[in-house]
């Protein structure tokens, strides 16, 4: 998988990207917005174990999002199972030298449409937590609607936090 953008290129995870991979994804900042399944502090050790994960599938689901040759970001799927087996979870993060250049929204719009063309989705839906606006600009950017805000849904550093629920549907 290799999509040349305007701003970035989104393209497959490679053993190469684990030092770039540290230097973006080793930032709090980048953390306090994901899950916590997303390490912090983030080792070289994490990174390869990720890299080596998201290679294994096929067609891939975790992408890497690449500026200027180095891997700042990456975005990919969590793709249903049973009665959800036509809906993905759409999940994202650029490194904070990064933000703020419309390169995460043109990522999401590109990558949302392999998606729907690569599997049998009629539905991907993202969550973002209270107080990261940002986010919800990116999604609503994307074409992505709120669909709803999900009260004390998360726990993030011992703070319970609402979650806004976006979606996109395909007919």
């Amino acid at each position: 998988m290799h999509l040349v953008l305007s701003r970035c290129t989104i393209r497959n995870w490679r053993p190469e990207d684990a030092t770039s991979l540290v230097r973006y994804a080793n930032n709090y900042n980048v953390w306090r917005t994901l899950r916590d399944t997303f390490p912090h502090p983030y080792s070289a050790a994490h990174a390869d174990r990720w890299i080596q994960t998201a290679t294994s599938t096929s067609p891939p689901t975790q992408l890497a999002i690449e500026v200027q040759n180095d891997a700042v970001g990456g975005i990919g799927l969590r793709l249903g199972q049973d009665v959800y087996r036509r809906t993905a979870e759409l999940g994202y993060w650029l490194g904070e030298p990064f933000w703020g250049r419309g390169i995460m929204t043109e990522a999401v719009q590109a990558f949302t449409e392999y998606a729907f063309a690569t599997f049998d989705l009629c539905r991907i839906a993202a969550r973002v937590f209270e107080g990261n606006t940002s986010s919800q600009r990116v999604l609503d950017k994307a074409g992505f609607r709120l669909e709803g805000r999900c009260r004390k849904a998360a726990v993030k550093e011992q703070h319970v936090l609402d979650e806004f629920l976006y979606a996109i549907v395909r007919d």
